[in-house]
């Protein structure tokens, strides 16, 4: 299972790319308050994005899962370099031994404290390129389109994500 964060969901749906997430072999998961920040706020600061992710909701490629109260929860909490996203996120993956989604150096720091398995936006295009869902062109098209609208990427990982899809060519 795959639990995403807010960063994920938002950028691949604005580059129109969140139907991906079909491809995944897994189901796919937004704790409530990751719908209620990108959805329900979205839709009413009127983000396209967030009407998208609604379509994919309604289409049954996402199911909103609530969280619940735990002691992992309680004590992420209290850390304030991680968001309340964050922490459903971290939370509903923990409790659902599944993979959390997400880009941000905080939570994932977080998540390797905690041992709770993490995995990027980047990460979930290059499995679909993998599992030829897409191919290397629409891939790297993606990932320069998510930069293009905002989404961050260093430098390094950029040209590892190049060189990356570079071996699926071969």
């Amino acid at each position: 299972m795959w639990v995403f964060d807010a960063t994920p969901l938002i950028y691949l749906a604005k580059v129109e790319q969140l139907r991906l997430a079909s491809k995944l072999d897994r189901r796919c998961r937004i704790p409530e308050p990751v719908h209620d920040e990108v959805v329900t706020a979205g839709l009413e600061d009127g983000y396209p994005d967030a009407r998208r992710i609604e379509q994919c909701i309604e289409d049954g490629i996402f199911d909103i899962v609530s969280v619940d109260e735990t002691p992992l929860t309680t004590r992420l909490q209290r850390n304030p370099n991680v968001s309340d996203a964050d922490v459903a996120v971290l939370a509903c993956a923990a409790a659902r031994d599944a993979t959390a989604v997400m880009d941000e150096a905080a939570g994932r720091r977080v998540a390797d404290i905690e041992g709770i398995e993490t995995r990027g936006t980047a990460y979930l295009v290059l499995l679909c390129v993998k599992r030829g869902a897409i191919s290397v062109s629409e891939a790297r098209e993606t990932i320069d389109a998510m930069i293009d609208a905002g989404w961050y990427c260093s430098p390094a990982l950029y040209s590892k994500l190049v060189r990356k899809l570079e071996t699926f060519e071969e």
